[in-house]
């Protein structure tokens, strides 16, 4: 147990972390901005996959993670058998062995990474290799409902405490990527409906941030180029962060979440940063929901610095929303699989100004 003094503080309150190892030997950590003292409840344990395996892509020339013990993870449970919720005394077991906690971190029990990854197999002109690295869920709360707009101010900093304990952690285990994510709703492929998120640990730099790495190096300027054009395509702002709809958007409706004073990671934030950056996560939340009248499947990412290419780098997160209109999904179809190249319905100015507008 980590628990007897905080990790950090946020606006003068402290966080605390509490480290607990499961039956089955996967760590849980609680955070909270009380102690977590609780006494755990009986678990089972059981069989934890190791991760899979990586295979080279020759014509990509990226990574690919190949985990086929995922197949079997849990679909879509009843509230009554969410594996997410806190554990009730004489109850079936949960991920988290404990009747209460405020945001809980746990390795993912289908993990793709692992620490202990097995050696790939051998395949005739292949490159492959092991899958080390980690895989983290991340509940948000411990209700069955809910998302980051209506878990409120407070439970967003805590998350946010959470995410930058975690990168720190990571980092260093020696991994090269951290990537905090949520995957929300059904058309993106959540399998468990409790509001969470997710974070994997690469032992590689991947291929989308080496791309973007060699643009920070070239001279872009992510900050003063989302500045310039602030009026057209900003969505609104909070604590030196700006939620614009960047001119290059891929995805209709797609926001970023920009540091007006550039800054690796969330690590680096000031305290009115830290806190407009997390206000914005539950306020775009809420705009796409009422902008297309329903629970918006999107998917959210953090974009820190990977290892050894902090030079240049700025931080920003990314909404892709799965949505073009109320009603009408936005299918990544032959096109876009095939090369890569995107077909957008909504010019980003149009899609700022609706967004703004709420």
């Amino acid at each position: 147990m980590d628990n007897a003094s905080p990790i950090a503080t946020i606006a003068g309150r402290p966080i605390y972390r509490r480290v607990f190892t499961k039956a089955d030997g996967r760590p849980l950590h609680l955070y909270g901005y009380k102690p977590h003292d609780e006494p755990p409840l009986p678990e089972t344990g059981g069989e934890v996959a190791k991760g899979g395996e990586l295979r080279w892509h020759p014509l990509r020339r990226e990574w690919n993670v190949y985990a086929p013990h995922r197949q079997n993870r849990t679909f879509k449970p009843s509230a009554a058998d969410d594996p997410l919720a806190p554990s009730k005394r004489g109850g079936p077991d949960t991920e988290i062995p404990f009747t209460n906690f405020e945001l809980a971190v746990f390795e993912n029990k289908f993990t793709s990474l692992h620490r202990d990854a097995p050696a790939p197999q051998s395949v005739v002109g292949m490159e492959s290799a092991v899958a080390k690295g980690h895989c983290d869920v991340v509940v948000y709360t411990p209700e069955h409902s809910g998302n980051l707009h209506t878990v409120g101010q407070d439970k967003r900093r805590l998350l946010l405490g959470a995410w930058n304990d975690r990168y720190v952690d990571l980092f260093a285990q020696g991994c090269k990527f951290v990537l905090p994510f949520e995957s929300r709703g059904d058309a993106v492929g959540v399998t468990l409906h409790h509001p969470h998120g997710q974070i994997y640990a690469f032992p590689f730099v991947p291929q989308v941030q080496r791309q973007a790495a060699e643009g920070f190096q070239a001279g872009y300027d992510l900050a003063a180029h989302m500045r310039d054009g602030l009026e057209t395509y900003k969505v609104t702002e909070a604590g030196g962060i700006d939620a614009v709809c960047p001119p290059f958007t891929r995805f209709p409706y797609e926001t970023w979440l920009v540091p007006r004073r550039p800054v690796i990671g969330p690590w680096q934030f000031t305290e009115d940063e830290a806190d407009g950056f997390a206000h914005l996560l539950g306020d775009m939340t809420r705009r796409y929901d009422t902008l297309f009248g329903q629970t918006t499947p999107y998917m959210l990412s953090l974009h820190a610095a990977p290892i050894g290419l902090e030079q240049d780098w700025q931080f920003c997160a990314q909404f892709y929303p799965l949505m073009r209109a109320p009603g009408r999904i936005k299918y990544l179809a032959s096109v876009e699989q095939s090369t890569g190249a995107f077909t957008v319905d909504v010019m980003p100015e149009r899609a700022a100004q609706a967004l703004r507008a709420l």
